[in-house]
């Protein structure tokens, strides 16, 4: 649903829905170590650095719940986040150039290709793409794989505050998206700094995974 036609109502029940209690579930370093689901859930994923933990933060209005560093690679398991037990937020491996052996990155691809492929529970996986760069090879890459496991996709346009050409890269990325099967057609923009987007995006995820019964 475009985020114009949310109701306001479902804005304020996702305002209310992210300000509650979120608990760090367990973090899956293998496949094994996956939770059982108990609730809808919402991944993210991107490269290395591009901002999923800061992304992660400021939609809960925390600091630290999802730890954010200027090293590429930090996190290197598949993290759970419990929004009350109604939503689940899932934190992926960054991919990329995060610095890290070649051994530990197929370990990271199978984990993040089981998990996409096995996981019922999940409603929608977002996308991170740093919006001073646009789409890089191995996005396109992580784009392929979700097309091939049929798991819904929308890309999400980090850093927008830094980006001096935010408009041509959102073109570029919309064009890019009608080639992917499994991709929502239209990027979000937003900017964790800032807060623009947040909002929406909060209200885009509560009305895409959350029970609203």
């Amino acid at each position: 649903m475009p985020e114009t036609q949310l109701s306001a109502e479902t804005q304020e029940r996702a305002r209310k829905l992210f300000a509650g209690p979120c608990d760090f579930v367990a973090g899956a370093a293998q496949i094994d170590m996956i939770p059982l689901p108990d609730a809808p859930e919402v991944a993210f994923a991107g490269r290395s650095n591009v901002g999923k933990s800061s992304l992660i933060n400021a939609l809960t209005g925390r600091k630290s719940l999802a730890r954010t560093s200027n090293t590429p690679g930090r996190t290197q398991q598949i993290n759970f986040f419990s929004l009350g037990g109604r939503l689940c937020l899932v934190d992926m491996p960054g991919y990329g150039h995060a610095q890290v052996s070649r051994g530990q990155k197929e370990e990271w691809r199978a984990l993040i290709h089981h998990y996409l492929r096995e996981r019922a529970s999940l409603r929608c996986v977002f996308l991170l793409v740093d919006s001073r760069h646009g789409l890089k090879d191995s996005d396109e890459e992580m784009m392929d794989i979700l097309d091939s496991v049929a798991a819904p996709y929308r890309v999400v346009l980090t850093k927008m505050d830094r980006a001096e050409n935010t408009a041509e890269i959102v073109s570029r990325t919309r064009e890019a998206l009608q080639k992917h099967t499994a991709a929502f057609p239209e990027p979000v923009v937003t900017s964790s700094y800032e807060g623009h987007g947040i909002a929406d995006l909060r209200s885009t995820i509560f009305a895409l995974a959350a029970d609203e019964s």
